[in-house]
């Protein structure tokens, strides 16, 4: 158990960081739910085509309830973690006997239980309140988000690394996420891209959550596509974590 202490001391103190920080909480629970809303109501007079199957808010919105926490995610960990190194925490912190695997797990758990919190409030407010549909559980939906929120947490973690400021921080949201965005088929089904742009679309793990939340949206029970992108996302996720461990310097300057 001891072993355990700092990682759990980590994963403490992020908590209650996050716990006094209003606006961050704010963020984090309420923007993807508001945002969700906002999509409802920008397609509520949008006509069903007699052929469809589902409604463009369904189709849509299955896949910006992923998308949704990713971004967030993303944003908010590599700004934390950016103000950490820029205030000396973080070199204060790898002079004790903290080891780097204890520091950005610490990091990632509680930054991923806030996630799963972002996930069943956005989940409760697409299905209940907003009437969103798929074929599937929503469970499948809600663990499928908190995935894609845990991968936003460690790319952050790992785009951290490069930046010296948290304005640099967030500069890297046009860089690694918003190429995410338009390539993981959500304004173009992928295998409509022009081949050498579906190619880079089959390496950036947002298509394959994506996916994933496709499948759940046609088929009433997981399927074995669900779990391969799944599996693709949570190793794309342990890579990146990997990936920060590695990038993680004795000294911030």
């Amino acid at each position: 158990m001891s072993t355990l202490r700092p990682y759990t001391a980590t994963t403490g103190r992020i908590l209650r960081q996050l716990r006094n920080d209003r606006r961050t909480v704010a963020m984090i629970l309420v923007v993807p739910a508001v945002l969700m809303a906002l999509l409802y109501f920008v397609y509520q007079d949008v006509p069903t085509p007699p052929q469809a199957q589902s409604s463009l808010f369904d189709r849509v919105g299955i896949s910006m309830l992923g998308i949704l926490p990713f971004i967030v995610m993303f944003l908010i960990t590599a700004i934390a973690m950016q103000r950490e190194r820029s205030s000396g925490t973080l070199e204060r912190l790898l002079t004790t006997p903290l080891r780097k695997l204890d520091l950005l797990g610490g990091y990632g758990t509680a930054f991923s239980l806030a996630a799963a919190a972002q996930a069943g409030v956005a989940c409760l407010v697409a299905f209940v309140l907003l009437g969103l549909n798929a074929a599937g559980n929503p469970g499948w939906v809600m663990l499928i988000a908190v995935l894609d929120a845990v991968l936003g947490v460690a790319l952050g973690l790992l785009a951290s690394a490069f930046a010296r400021t948290e304005f640099q921080a967030v500069q890297f949201m046009p860089v690694v996420v918003a190429p995410q965005i338009f390539l993981c088929g959500l304004l173009v089904p992928r295998g409509q891209l022009p081949g050498w742009l579906e190619a880079v679309s089959n390496v950036m793990p947002l298509s394959y959550a994506v996916d994933a939340l496709q499948e759940v949206a046609i088929h009433p029970e997981p399927t074995g596509k669900m779990w391969r992108d799944l599996a693709v996302v949570a190793a794309f996720a342990v890579v990146a974590l990997g990936l920060g461990a590695a990038t993680l310097r004795r000294r911030t300057a």
